[in-house]
């Protein structure tokens, strides 16, 4: 069956989805800072601690998330052929590998200080980071249900229902970490421990939330999503399987890209490491649009690709990209046009400090624009490829363009060409690009025998 769509029409359903998904991710995105900056009013010790334990948990949800990632195509492939069982059984095994997950890395965060003194931390801040570990370790359970639960309400078009929980999230975050970070409001002080337990009671509190709404809402009860969740279905638990180990690696080559950058800029200086920052939290929050434009192609490829709609589906990856793509426009002229003024707002103007890292970030923020085509493109295309269920090459597509193309390019002209930072950038312009030109290759090659 043909579904015989405009290309305006398409746009509307792919910005009604979308956008309350990037809402979602930006609201994500502020649980995180609210953190980094309430620990940072507390001490600096326990802000080195958080920032270690947050980034050591973010590595290891990463690769969990994978199974709840693909949770998405497979529900809104299963829903475009009318296969409501099969969405249930995904749902439900996309749950059991995320908790089966969460539990074996447990020890990990148990015995992390270990591991962190290994790596050549600071004792101190691995103390504290441990103890920061040891309580967000167990809500690492909950936190991949979330995922999961928003993969599955997302992909049945209920994106609204996901955006206000994580913006209640953010509220409830803030709260908790005023109480129990200084010790407010009658509560004990507990400074890095405080900031963990909120993050523990954040995630249970978002899976009470979307587990009832998934629940009881009665439009939802159909699925039957908790109805014997004790019994397995081994063959969607492979599916699940199948698609979210590539998906979890495909997020951890990305991040790893990311903190291999800073660890290399961190060689070069101080100055340009703290403008790296800035420019690549700026350009985190360009990115989240391109993640809910991705997100919301994925559920519509899918849903196509479930129905055998090859022209739809076609058509709806030619309006995702193009809006992709003007977005990533958007946010080059943003960058080019208000570079020092964005980049003035991350800093104390009267450190001495301050002018060197604002003259360095203004020109990585003009970098940051080229930054912005090479990777809206290739989260659009790793997003359509998961609408298709084409997850493993593109894993060793991605992980080639990063770290056999991105990162040598980076050393090369940041270290032995001496371009520094701005070489660094370069490098990762490069592997990002060719990243985007395979992925979307792939798709199309994909998209043209559907």
């Amino acid at each position: 069956m043909t579904i015989q769509l405009s290309n305006s029409t398409h746009a509307r359903e792919t910005l009604v989805l979308g956008l309350p998904l990037i809402g979602s991710s930006l609201a994500q995105m502020a649980l995180h800072v609210a953190d980094t900056v309430m620990v940072g009013w507390y001490g600096v010790v326990p802000l080195a601690a958080v920032v270690l334990g947050a980034s050591s948990f973010f590595i290891i949800f990463v690769v969990g998330s994978g199974f709840a990632k693909a949770v998405m195509p497979m529900v809104a492939t299963a829903m475009g052929r009318g296969d409501e069982v099969q969405v249930r059984r995904d749902t439900r095994m996309g749950l059991w590998l995320s908790i089966a997950y969460g539990i074996v890395v447990l020890p990990v965060f148990w015995w992390s200080e270990a591991i962190l003194l290994a790596l050549g931390q600071k004792p101190e801040v691995s103390a504290i980071a441990q103890d920061y570990l040891r309580i967000a370790g167990f809500g690492l359970v909950p936190a991949l249900c979330v995922t999961v639960l928003q993969s599955y309400l997302a992909a049945l078009h209920r994106t609204q229902v996901v955006l206000w929980v994580t913006l209640v999230a953010v509220a409830v975050n803030v709260a908790v970490n005023w109480a129990l970070i200084f010790g407010n409001w009658g509560f004990p002080e507990m400074g890095a421990r405080g900031s963990a337990v909120a993050t523990l009671v954040v995630q249970v509190f978002s899976l009470a939330i979307l587990a009832g709404y998934a629940g009881l809402l009665p439009e939802l009860r159909r699925f039957h999503l908790f109805q014997r969740f004790w019994r397995p279905d081994w063959h969607a638990m492979g599916q699940v399987w199948r698609l979210g180990v590539p998906i979890g690696l495909t997020g951890l080559a990305e991040g790893g890209l990311f903190q291999a950058s800073a660890l290399m800029m961190g060689w070069i200086g101080t100055v340009e490491l703290a403008a790296h920052g800035i420019a690549l939290e700026v350009a985190a929050l360009t990115f989240m649009l391109h993640v809910g434009l991705s997100s919301a192609a994925t559920i519509r490829i899918a849903r196509y690709d479930g129905a055998g709609d090859r022209v739809a589906l076609r058509q709806a990856a030619k309006v995702s990209v193009a809006i992709s793509f003007g977005v990533a426009l958007f946010s080059v002229a943003l960058f080019l046009s208000f570079g020092r003024p964005i980049v003035a707002l991350f800093l104390d103007m009267t450190k001495p400090e301050s002018a060197a890292i604002l003259n360095y970030g203004v020109v990585l923020l003009g970098l940051a624009a080229l930054f912005q085509l090479a990777d809206g493109m290739q989260v659009m295309a790793l997003g359509l490829l998961r609408g298709v269920k084409d997850t493993r090459v593109p894993m060793g597509l991605a992980a080639v363009s990063y770290w056999l193309i991105g990162i040598p390019c980076s050393y090369v002209l940041a270290f032995l060409l001496g371009f520094g930072g701005v070489g660094l950038w370069l490098g990762l312009v490069v592997g990002l690009a060719c990243a985007s030109a395979s992925l979307m290759a792939r798709f199309w090659r994909i998209a043209a025998r559907r």
